[in-house]
């Protein structure tokens, strides 16, 4: 690693050590001093609960009950600690392995595998949870979420002073889409509007099978000041740190002080996708020195230093996570077969007269089926 390349740990915030050993920081303590052993424990819960989600998934695809699966296996803390840091008023723009984030905001989380499954376009109400829906193109969100913050601030929902009514707007990306153009496009946006928005980037180091190295040479949140963004690196195996971090941009995003660009350097500790084999370009060595400092190992320690992660909390937690692995599998497993119409749904806000003829033309072309096999519909195989 080199000392001032994109991987350095220098200038990570960090409020808990891999040990789980709590340390002081000058600034942001004050930013999660806020956090009682019932939210410390809160906290665990979720990321408990999105590792059994993503184990669960990731077995489900592997029996064909999924098309695909993006795991965020080692990102647990990141996801969890700056969830936890959102009000209820606030958006969150995601990518596609926001589990974490969506466990934290109350989602259903089957609803998140209808569009694996490819049952779905979505699969949720983004209206429910502010939690819109996962976008698998690229970095196209960051403009989406900072378009939505340039409409909040033109709402006179930001700077108001009202801790019920002030609105901030969170987009969530991975290093690899720091190269797409529409998140420079959107820091650009985001700058000169002073829009309420933070920039939630996972650096989780890999973008599929190219490392960060080939991405950049500095660290990555030193792109953001060259917009006129302020940014923060945070150790994004720490959920504490996490929290502090991403609870002081939303207070300043609120209060009119514009955006901030969070880098929460992490690992993904599994594949991109479930179609990703990543023995064939990551080192075991490396994978070994992360599960070292595994997120979810990491605040257990601490909870049983400080004696508070009690036997019978535990247990309960096991038998909450082993009931919800069984209604992820059932749920799953009992998810209908759309009709082949419904792929022309939605697809615009109003009637699109494209859409209409294509739809048109594919139940003509289903119906030609019926006529010479007797079958409905739709039955052919």
């Amino acid at each position: 690693m080199s000392p001032t390349g994109p991987l350095t740990d220098d200038g990570l915030v960090q409020l808990l050590t891999p040990a789980g050993e709590r340390v002081a920081h000058p600034e942001y303590d004050a930013w999660a001093a806020d956090l009682t052993p019932d939210r410390l424990r809160a906290m665990y819960r979720d990321m408990v609960l999105t590792r059994r989600f993503d184990t669960e998934a990731t077995s489900l695809q592997r029996q064909g009950e999924l098309a695909l699966y993006a795991q965020c296996l080692g990102q647990e803390a990141a996801q969890t600690g700056s969830g936890h840091a959102l009000a209820p008023q606030d958006h969150v723009f995601p990518s596609y392995r926001e589990h974490g984030v969506a466990q934290a905001r109350g989602l259903e989380m089957t609803d998140l595998l209808r569009l694996f499954r490819g049952v779905d376009h979505g699969g949720w109400d983004p209206a429910d949870h502010n939690f819109h829906l996962f976008t698998l193109v690229i970095g196209s969100h960051t403009l989406h979420a900072t378009g939505y913050a340039m409409g909040v601030q033109r709402d006179g929902l930001v700077g108001t002073g009202d801790p019920t009514r002030d609105t901030a707007v969170v987009t969530y990306f991975g290093d690899g889409a720091t190269a797409q153009g529409d998140v420079s496009e959107a820091l650009v946006f985001a700058s000169v509007n002073q829009a309420p928005v933070v920039l939630f980037c996972q650096n989780n180091q890999w973008a599929i099978s190219e490392p960060t190295t080939k991405q950049a040479r500095v660290p990555l949140a030193d792109r953001a000041p060259g917009f006129g963004i302020p940014s923060v690196r945070v150790d994004g195996n720490d959920v504490v740190a996490t929290y502090a971090v991403t609870r002081q941009a939303l207070e300043r995003a609120r209060s009119g002080g514009g955006p901030t660009f969070v880098e929460a350097f992490t690992y993904r500790m599994g594949a991109h996708t479930t179609s990703d084999d990543p023995t064939r370009y990551r080192p075991r060595e490396q994978e070994e020195h992360w599960r070292r400092r595994d997120p979810v190992d990491r605040l257990r320690r601490h909870l049983q230093a400080t004696g508070e992660l009690p036997e019978v909390f535990q247990a309960e937690l096991a038998g909450e996570a082993d009931a919800f692995g069984e209604h992820i599998r059932t749920t799953v497993r009992g998810m209908g077969r759309p009709s082949s119409e419904s792929m022309f749904a939605h697809v615009y806000a109003t009637p699109h007269s494209v859409v209409d003829a294509e739809r048109a033309w594919f139940t003509e072309y289903e119906q030609s089926y019926a006529q010479h096999d007797g079958t409905e519909a739709g039955g052919h195989r």
